[in-house]
């Protein structure tokens, strides 16, 4: 199984790679930490460091990847749909994302890059709260 877990450095998406982790070690499958930036800032590094940490931990030997989008209007929405092209271009058999909660108005204007992937249906996915 080759899960694919994209991260944004949020509690959720922490608990979400600590899921994905286990699922991996328990099913024998293995991970691809992805975290989409259209800047690269210092926070960007201590998401990735973070992330390297708990795989260290789990003697995961996958490297977190830095993947740069150039877009001119940055939401959730769009995300989803980048993450959806990286599964359907690397055929991972399984998404596992955190998700945190917004209340509806944030919703409503920014959406949410899991529910985007949930909603497609196009890959079984684990929302991790």
């Amino acid at each position: 199984m080759q899960i694919l877990i994209p991260i944004d450095g949020t509690d959720a998406s922490k608990r979400a790679l600590d899921f994905a982790i286990e699922m991996a070690s328990q099913m024998g499958g293995s991970l691809h930490v992805v975290h989409f930036t259209n800047k690269p800032t210092d926070a960007t590094e201590t998401i990735l460091d973070d992330a390297r940490g708990r795989l260290a931990s789990a003697n995961i030997s996958a490297e977190p990847e830095l993947t740069t989008l150039t877009v001119d209007v940055w939401n959730a929405d769009r995300v989803g749909k980048e993450i959806l092209d990286v599964v359907e271009a690397h055929g991972y058999d399984h998404v596992v994302m955190g998700h945190h909660e917004d209340g509806t108005v944030e919703r409503a204007i920014f959406g949410s890059a899991a529910e985007t992937v949930l909603r497609a249906e196009a890959i079984p996915v684990t929302i991790v709260p």
